[in-house]
């Protein structure tokens, strides 16, 4: 028996739940990366584009979009030319950060567990 779901939360196990949608967005390897990032400080696009190696252009442009959607991070224009962009998290994005760190640690900590894991599982089946 469950318990009573407070109303005005979500429940990210109904199919038609909006939940499912923000667990996929901040499941996502560039909006934690991005988030991370920022947690540090302000930055602007390109100082981003180099921190996160591997982040094309377009998947960077599409995640700070999505990520300032949600009240995650805010994105500044100064009128300068050429004209300049900085990125900052908000307080619900370090909110959300704090919840994440502890993923990435047990990530890095455990990645050799993961890929003896890996090497053995492969082995096993090359064997079939």
């Amino acid at each position: 028996m469950t318990a009573p779901r407070d109303k005005g939360r979500g429940d990210v196990y109904a199919a038609d739940c909006p939940t499912r949608l923000l667990l996929d967005r901040i499941a996502d390897k560039w909006t934690v990366l991005l988030l991370t990032t920022l947690d540090d400080g302000p930055m602007r696009f390109n100082a981003l584009k180099r921190r996160i190696e591997g982040v094309s252009q377009k998947m960077l442009s599409q995640t700070l979009r999505q990520i300032e959607r949600d009240g995650l991070v805010t994105r500044t224009v100064e009128a300068s030319v050429p004209v300049s962009v900085t990125y900052a998290i908000t307080p619900l994005g370090q909110e959300l950060v704090q919840s994440l760190r502890p993923m990435i640690d047990w990530a890095e900590t455990r990645m050799a567990q993961v890929a003896a894991s890996q090497s053995a599982y492969d082995g096993r089946d090359a064997g079939v």
